[in-house]
């Protein structure tokens, strides 16, 4: 195994396990920081857009109009963007809204004693939720591994940015599941091993697709990628960012991010 596949796999494990950043926020604070949780919910947005629509997109299209041409070559493109975005959709389509790993948690509501006959409720929707973000950052360990196995410093930023927008999952799986156990270093577990779906998602991405990775697999896998990164930027991060906070902070965010990308993308010039 390369340097770079090591690179590649670090990064995607360093994402995904950023769910136990948010369970410990939700252990060790008492107030949720909302309006720099909303700004970088909203720059991690937009460092996903940008880098998706005009690096990862034109990378794939080149890819792609290299091996087959104009016409099929961006026709091949835009199929496996919107095929990313479809795959992504159906998998959120089949985890019930309740147990979404993006329905937004604050701290507060951990420090709130829920009644009686909701303990087991909770304990459920914390269980379905960790399993929900399992489901929902496989493909994210996909894109984030591909990403930084074609480009290491592509993908530092997409690792950076898939692990704030984590950060809120280690909630979602903390505060139902301590809430109905009592048990801490539980509610901790399930919220860290619920992140470690990205790095089986490079994994596979290793093992399976390697092998395979021609000129026109890869351009189609990272149409997908950018699909993937659009949508969950565009149905969960500036949804979840402006939850937190009603001001502008989720736009500064989003402004922010797309700037620090466009301006890393031309120091790499």
């Amino acid at each position: 195994m390369d340097g770079n596949v090591w690179l590649a796999f670090s990064l995607t494990l360093l994402a995904g396990l950023a769910t136990g950043i948010g369970s410990a926020l939700a252990f060790f604070t008492s107030r949720t920081n909302t309006k720099f949780l909303a700004w970088a919910l909203g720059f991690s947005a937009g460092v996903m857009i940008y880098v998706s629509m005009i690096e990862i997109f034109v990378k794939a299209k080149d890819a792609l109009v290299l091996e087959h041409g104009d016409k099929t070559g961006y026709w091949l493109t835009v199929i496996g963007f919107f095929g990313g975005i479809l795959l992504i959709a159906v998998i959120d389509k089949f985890i019930p809204s309740t147990e979404n790993p993006h329905e937004t948690k604050t701290v507060e509501e951990f420090h709130r004693e829920p009644e009686r006959d909701e303990y087991a409720k909770l304990k459920k929707m914390g269980m379905f939720t960790a399993l929900a973000i399992a489901i929902h950052n496989f493909p994210e360990g996909i894109a984030t591994f591909t990403s930084a196995l074609q480009d290491p410093s592509l993908g530092i930023a997409i690792a950076a940015a898939v692990a704030i927008h984590n950060i809120p999952e280690g909630i979602a799986v903390a505060v139902p599941l301590y809430f109905a156990t009592g048990n801490r270093k539980k509610a901790f577990q399930w919220s860290f091993l619920s992140g470690l779906s990205e790095p089986v998602g490079a994994l596979v991405a290793w093992v399976i697709l390697m092998p395979y990775l021609t000129d026109t697999m890869f351009g189609i896998i990272f149409a997908g990628v950018a699909g993937i990164m659009v949508f969950i930027s565009l149905d969960e991060l500036l949804p979840a960012a402006q939850k937190y906070d009603q001001t502008h902070m989720a736009i500064y965010g989003l402004v922010a991010g797309m700037a620090v990308m466009a301006l890393s993308l031309l120091l790499l010039l």
